[in-house]
């Protein structure tokens, strides 16, 4: 997972670093520039010296010889500490971190990381690494525990499904939205799995009455699980069958309600206001995002839409398990402030992993 951004990120990083190192001054460039701070520095505070000899001559004190020696032995400490500090450590100019950044952008647009994500781990890095004594030879280590840092907090906190359906009301109604073609029902089919075995018991709504194959599909995995599934005939209102499964739920003394959602494209004004409508109608514990993560920025940019549109609480990323790039996942939580609760791992449905960040950071090789 994600194997192409990291040995991007891997690739850039070392080359980001490597600029950074090569930036260095030379030793006899370090003492020549130190002697000229030394000499402003004296021009500066030269007036203040005067002042001080004019003061000593008026009270005629003598300056004691033991203090000045202590002054010269400062000093020369000082003046040997500074190329020593210059030697040793580097630093970055605004001008110079915009330069050497641009590998690590190009990397990272690449592989569909959202340009809100790009500009805040730019500005992270900036701060730890413009104008700030960089020690040679572990500017690379700087760099990428910089970078965790950074992605570590892009993922809002998790939030626990299965505690929120047992913490919460009877029946906990959840609400799924996204695009067609993401794997929306079937990723519903996988929670109502989960559902199952955490001996919780569930009915799927099929309010996905703008497909008549989408009842189908939702009825067959019905079958499979065991699970009833509520319908009313193609072409009914979404809302009037979203209700009717809560109302069957309460009857039944059911846990959870799954409701199904037409497929919309974010763009479809009369979809989404159909959306809007359901949600009202419903009122629901929890409105989950489902979108397919191998689509990088189309993810994310429909993941902002529903934001916009209902104010999602969690997201699943689906065929997380073949996305190479890993932006969508990267990018999607942080440009919509709702947390990645699962992840579509296959076709199966046990294939429905809980999201872990600490995962997500290791396989990108922090």
């Amino acid at each position: 997972m994600f194997n192409f951004l990291k040995d991007k990120l891997k690739e850039t990083v070392s080359k980001f670093s490597s600029k950074v190192e090569e930036s260095t001054e030379t030793e006899e460039e370090v003492k020549e520039e130190v002697k000229i701070e030394e000499n402003e520095s004296k021009e500066e505070t030269k007036v203040e010296v005067e002042e001080k000899k004019k003061i000593k001559e008026e009270v005629k004190e003598e300056p004691k010889e033991k203090e000045q020696t202590e002054e010269e032995v400062k000093e020369k400490k000082s003046f040997l500490g500074k190329i020593k500090e210059k030697v040793t450590t580097t630093k970055v100019s605004e001008k110079k971190f915009d330069e050497f950044f641009w590998d690590l952008e190009v990397a990272m647009l690449e592989n569909n990381v959202a340009s809100e994500v790009i500009e805040k781990i730019k500005e992270d890095l900036r701060t730890d690494i413009v104008d700030q004594p960089l020690k040679r030879g572990k500017v690379e280590e700087i760099v990428k525990d910089s970078l965790k840092e950074s992605i570590d907090s892009l993922f809002m906190n998790y939030k626990d499904l299965l505690k929120s359906i047992k913490e919460g009301k009877k029946p906990f109604v959840i609400v799924f939205v996204g695009v067609n073609g993401g794997g929306k029902t079937t990723t519903i089919a996988k929670v109502a799995n989960l559902v199952k075995k955490n001996n919780l018991n569930s009915v799927m709504v099929a309010a996905d009455t703008f497909r008549a194959a989408a009842i189908q599909q939702l009825e067959e995995h019905g079958k499979k699980l065991e699970i009833k599934v509520i319908k009313h005939d193609y072409g009914s209102d979404p809302a009037a069958v979203a209700f009717d499964g809560i109302k069957h739920a309460e009857s039944k003394n059911i846990d959870v309600v799954l409701i199904d959602t037409a497929g919309r494209l974010q763009s479809n004004k009369n979809l989404m206001d159909e959306m809007k409508k359901i949600i009202r109608v419903t009122n629901p514990d929890l409105k989950i995002f489902i979108g397919e993560s191998i689509t990088g920025n189309d993810c994310i940019e429909q993941a902002k839409q529903f934001n916009d549109a209902i104010k999602i609480d969690g997201i699943i990323l689906t065929k997380a398990d073949v996305d190479e790039k890993g932006g969508a996942a990267i990018s999607v939580s942080y440009v919509t402030q709702e947390p990645i609760m699962y992840l579509g791992t296959g076709q199966e449905y046990e294939d429905l992993k809980e999201f872990n960040s600490k995962e997500i950071i290791e396989s990108l090789g922090f």
